[in-house]
């Protein structure tokens, strides 16, 4: 598959070229680019214009789903609130239908004052604060050009921020390092003013002009972040540090949140206040001229700029990094370091960062602390699951995990509601009064399997629509479990009610909002000119023709949805199925009590895991009538299956997904392999090369494959029995090699090889029982003939 042309989606416009204060560690004025000296000092209205457009066509022309701008400078409150309204208005009628705008304005914070507060929650502009700590350090450069001090209006800003009116648009506080300020002190003073996000960025240097390095380390940079970070871990992460959280995310194989770090392509540019289009500001410490581009909006497209040979080095990943970083053991997480800082005259960015000892130290010492203070999930409850099994005590703690991760996408998703949409602000209000005070209606609320999916395509695809919908569905979820009296306004979805977990209520020819009233004997909902009032138990098979609830299939020991109801339960990769009919949840429920009575007696490990995790059951549609089945990482407590011919084949399929469901929560968890390795191995059940996650995933399920047939033998007769016995034969043998493989890849961390032997454990244990010479020999054929055509197939690619 090709792939999407490289396009931008964050720029940085400057509306004001000076600044009131005279900070000596200021890149744009202090460093080597003398440019500003040339350009008008405020954005004029033709520039804006024009820039306004130019980022319309090019996020039009790319099909991008946002863009994200930034007001800078200088210092752009120099601006002014009339011409900063101006270039929201130019940003807001050239995106307008083209895509969402993240508009942001980053300021020293001096000139802040309520006026211009109210103009940005107006138009939805979140802004940031530069502040380097406590007065000592933040005067140490931050200060006016007579000398005075700035601390005290920035302290007056943040205070304002923190109102609760304004709080919505405080986005964060920026802190340029000075190793000769205290760490703690530096740190402590920021997280007491409260801040939603915390920035720390090393000072700009490059190898002409190298940063100071006082005293006798050799990385004192990463010396002062360690005490930082264990200051911040130790007080229990209370707020995001965005240097801290890319180290962890990048070790992760995750994406990072800076371009300091990682090796995700740069997609960003600068427009200067003349209109030149410019690469990063950072780059005006290299060399005067070092970020220009020699185009400008009235004459080049952001197309044009994407080709200039500086913009394309920076897509290129770790290609275009220096011999020594390519080779380097951390360059997934260092990316190099910020390209400025790797500029040297001679051999220009061609260079590791100047700071390259110091990132490696910091990276290095994150990694080991994070495996000194133990694993995220208890080495207990890591070999209990490693296994194969895993009782109701282990999955509960997996449980909760998860919990806490939907917890905080929820804070996320939540973060990027539009500021000033009452519909999000009403729902996430009576979210927070739920979570205080119906604490189980909330926590079973946001459980729902597809909460998370709803919740990352809405960050990825930056939807402010979408943010407040899902917020006010699953605020009505949580006000009807609690049964409170609440009442709820709620986007329709072409005409369908979505009440995550619960079920949906059917309101054809009705569009735009819905207001629902849960009480405790019933509720009702309002669209237009109609009202609705259903019982809690109607309408489960017909009492109520709109009102489509969740069916529970209820069994001794064990509760799960038959869900069919919800718009958004396409997370798994066959289609689902339509609302069952009262005939279809029947056998359904049949199946399933049946199939539950199998696991309990012949699957009893396997029992208690299932009931303590899997919450949900998604029917599938099979164009075939094949025995399909499917678990996705992003639902976790949910599988989708189309109904198999026979119980016991459903009690296959349920604990074969759920392996994949509790493997998933670990990996979310815990680091078991290289992400970086892109090796792919032959799989015994597949008939394509699988990479290193697949192998370990179907593995893990093939446990729970072998074990079933293992037991069927047991109680199978006649023809089941061979064919019973000659599946455990295959599985058991192809499972251990599976797991030879993993253990051989290399590509372990500590903890995927303790738990790859731990699942070895357990096969070749299988591997001592005795099976009929007839089982073998099929077993054996059937193995061969799945790689000999395997190999036909792939030739070439191991």
């Amino acid at each position: 598959m090709d792939r999407p042309a490289p396009s931008l989606s964050q720029f940085v416009l400057k509306v004001h070229s000076r600044c009131d204060l005279a900070c000596d560690h200021c890149y744009v004025y202090e460093h080597a680019d003398q440019s500003w000296h040339g350009r008008p000092k405020a954005l004029p209205e033709q520039v804006m214009a024009r820039t306004a457009d130019r980022i319309a066509e090019h996020a039009a022309a790319h099909r991008l789903s946002a863009v994200h701008v930034v007001l800078h400078g200088g210092e752009p409150l120099l601006a002014g609130p009339d011409r900063l309204r101006g270039a929201a208005d130019e940003l807001r009628r050239a995106l307008r239908g083209v895509c969402a705008l993240d508009l942001r304005i980053h300021t020293n914070g001096v000139l802040l004052s309520e006026r211009f507060c109210d103009l940005f929650l107006e138009y939805g502009i979140k802004v940031g604060v530069s502040l380097d700590g406590d007065r000592a350090s933040n005067d140490r450069h931050r200060r006016y050009a007579d000398g005075r001090s700035s601390h005290p209006q920035v302290l007056r800003a943040v205070e304002l921020l923190n109102r609760p009116v304004y709080r919505p648009l405080f986005a964060g506080l920026l802190c340029t390092i000075d190793v000769q300020n205290d760490p703690a002190a530096v740190y402590d003073a920021l997280v007491a003013l409260d801040p939603p996000r915390l920035d720390f960025l090393l000072p700009h240097a490059t190898w002409d002009n190298p940063p100071p390095r006082p005293g006798a380390s050799a990385t004192p940079y990463a010396d002062w972040l360690d005490v930082v970070y264990r200051r911040w871990d130790d007080g229990g992460r209370a707020v995001p540090v965005r240097i801290f959280d890319s180290v962890l995310r990048t070790l992760r194989g995750e994406s990072s949140l800076t371009e300091s770090l990682g090796l995700a392509p740069a997609d960003l540019v600068v427009i200067e206040t003349d209109g030149t289009y410019e690469q990063a500001d950072s780059l005006k410490t290299a060399y005067d001229g070092a970020p220009a581009t020699g185009m400008d909006v009235f004459t080049h497209s952001l197309d044009e700029v994407m080709a200039h040979p500086g913009m394309l080095a920076r897509h290129q990943g770790v290609e275009q990094l220096s011999e020594e970083c390519r080779s380097c053991p951390v360059v997934n997480s260092c990316g190099g370091g910020l390209y400025a800082h790797r500029y040297r005259t001679g051999t220009g960015f061609d260079n590791p960062s100047v700071f390259c000892p110091d990132l490696m130290e910091l990276i290095v010492t994150v990694r080991d602390r994070e495996a000194v203070a133990g694993p995220a999930v208890p080495l207990a409850d890591l070999d209990l699951l490693a296994e194969g099994f895993g009782d109701a005590e282990t999955v509960g703690r997996l449980v909760a995990a998860q919990l806490d991760t939907d917890r905080d996408l929820l804070a996320a998703v939540r973060d990027r509601a539009p500021i000033g949409d009452e519909l999000a602000d009403r729902a996430w209000e009576l979210l927070v009064d739920l979570d205080r005070n119906a604490p189980e209606a909330f926590d079973a609320a946001i459980s729902h399997p597809y909460t998370r999916p709803w919740g990352l395509r809405a960050l990825k695809e930056h939807s402010p629509g979408e943010v407040s919908q899902g917020l006010a569905e699953l605020a009505a979820a949580a006000a009807m479990r609690a049964r409170r009296g609440d009442t709820v306004q709620v986007p329709l979805r072409d005409g369908t009610l979505r009440l995550p977990g619960l079920g949906s209520v059917t309101l054809a020819g009705h569009q735009g909002l819905a207001e629902i009233t849960a009480g405790a004997e019933e509720f009702t909902v309002r669209a237009g000119q109609r009202t609705l009032r259903a019982g809690w138990d109607e309408g489960v098979d017909g009492l109520n023709p709109y009102w489509n609830p969740v069916r529970l299939v209820q069994m001794p020991g064990w509760t799960v949805a038959l869900e069919d109801t919800d718009p958004l339960r396409d997370s798994h990769q066959w289609p689902v199925s339509g609302r069952l009919t009262e005939g279809e949840a029947k056998i359904w429920a049949e199946d399933l009590t049946e199939a539950w009575s199998l696991i309990s007696s012949e699957l009893p490990r396997y029992a208690p895991g299932v009931a303590a995790g899997l919450r949900s059951i998604t029917p599938l549609y099979a164009p075939d009538g094949s025995d399909v089945s499917a678990a996705s990482r992003e639902a976790f407590g949910a599988i989708g299956a189309a109904r198999p011919a026979t119980p016991a084949l459903l009690a296959l399929l349920i604990v074969h997904e759920f392996q994949h469901v509790k493997l998933g929560a670990v990996l979310d968890r815990l680091d078991l392999y290289d992400t970086g390795d892109r090796r792919t191995f032959y799989a015994p059940w597949r008939p394509d090369p699988r990479p290193l996650p697949g192998l370990l995933q179907g593995t893990y399920a093939h446990i729970a494959v072998t074990d079933f047939w293992r037991t069927r033998r047991r109680t199978a007769e006649g023809r089941d029995f061979t064919a019973a016995e000659a599946h455990f034969a295959r599985w058991r043998r192809q499972t251990a090699d599976a797991v030879e493989v993993l253990a051989g890849s290399g590509a372990l961390t500590p903890l995927g090889e303790r738990f790859v032997a731990k699942m070895g454990d357990t096969v070749h244990q299988w591997l001592q029982e005795p099976v009929t010479a007839a089982a073998q020999a099929r077993a054996e054929r059937s193995s061969q003939e799945h790689r000999q055509s395997w190999n036909r197939a792939n030739s070439g690619t191991e």
